[in-house]
């Protein structure tokens, strides 16, 4: 199955977003692309936290939505799009959902990012937990691909990276295949993204594709870009560095099996 990691450098403007969205999609459709997976944030990179609360969304509706699932119909792909705000209880705070949506235009999961970022370095400061609740649920989804495989795919959002937990519960649910749509910033990322996404890789013997924002945005914020692909023995199989752009490459589901018959450790586990 061939995926698409879509790199972004997200403006203020969600309109905006949503069209240089539209241009990469349909171009990773061109290029043969089944799944295509956008990063966090995708529709809007605001000029301040609380520029999420405005543009929130009812699960179900709303502009971000309907263009997920028009975008899918139009180019035939499944979709995942990257995160957007969805509504909470508590009128203060949003979810940053990540929502895949089959060719035919229907969503098909939502996951709620769990893990919220969180950093002081005394220049830098980011804390997610002033606009976003946080999830609870781990998810998984069936993507049934046009070579027969149905892939199990395991769903996560950027922070959730550091958390090794979240990827032996989504292995434990059968994950074969594990996205990470992203907004690593230019400091976390130089030092930590690489390495914590090859052991993502390495420790569930699995694929990994994780789509990053990728640049300095409109709002001052510099991300790290790196948007890869990475094979279940952890080697980045697919790359691209910085800036706007399809990341693109053919999974094979039976480097997964080969790989865990070979080395077969989440068999070998002892402790819960």
């Amino acid at each position: 199955m061939k995926v698409a990691a879509i790199q972004m450098v997200s403006a203020i403007a969600r309109e905006a977003n949503l069209v240089r969205a539209h241009a990469l999609l349909g171009q990773a459709a061109r290029d043969g692309a089944e799944l295509a997976v956008l990063p966090e944030y995708f529709c809007m990179m605001g000029a301040r936290d609380t520029d999420k609360l405005g543009l929130r969304e009812t699960a179900g509706a709303g502009t971000v939505q309907g263009f997920l699932a028009d975008a899918a119909r139009e180019f035939g792909l499944w979709i995942v799009g990257g995160t957007l705000p969805i509504e909470s209880d508590d009128a203060d705070h949003v979810f940053n959902s990540s929502l895949a949506f089959s060719p035919e235009g229907k969503c098909v999961a939502r996951y709620d990012k769990i893990h919220l970022f969180f950093f002081d370095n005394g220049t830098e400061r980011y804390d997610e937990r002033r606009v976003i609740t946080p999830g609870a649920q781990p998810v998984v989804f069936e993507l049934p691909s046009r070579d027969g495989h149905a892939w199990r795919v395991g769903m996560s959002v950027c922070y959730d990276l550091r958390f090794p937990e979240l990827y032996r519960a989504l292995a434990g649910q059968g994950a074969d295949l594990l996205l990470v749509p992203s907004a690593f910033t230019r400091t976390t990322g130089a030092a930590h993204w690489e390495v914590l996404l090859r052991a993502r890789a390495i420790e569930n013997l699995a694929w990994v594709v994780a789509p990053a924002q990728g640049g300095t945005h409109e709002n001052g914020r510099q991300t790290w870009g790196q948007s890869l692909v990475i094979d279940p023995w952890g080697t980045v199989v697919a790359q691209q560095a910085a800036e706007e752009g399809v990341v693109l490459f053919d999974l094979d589901a039976r480097q997964v099996e080969r790989t865990r018959a070979q080395l077969p450790a989440l068999s070998h586990r002892v402790l819960a």
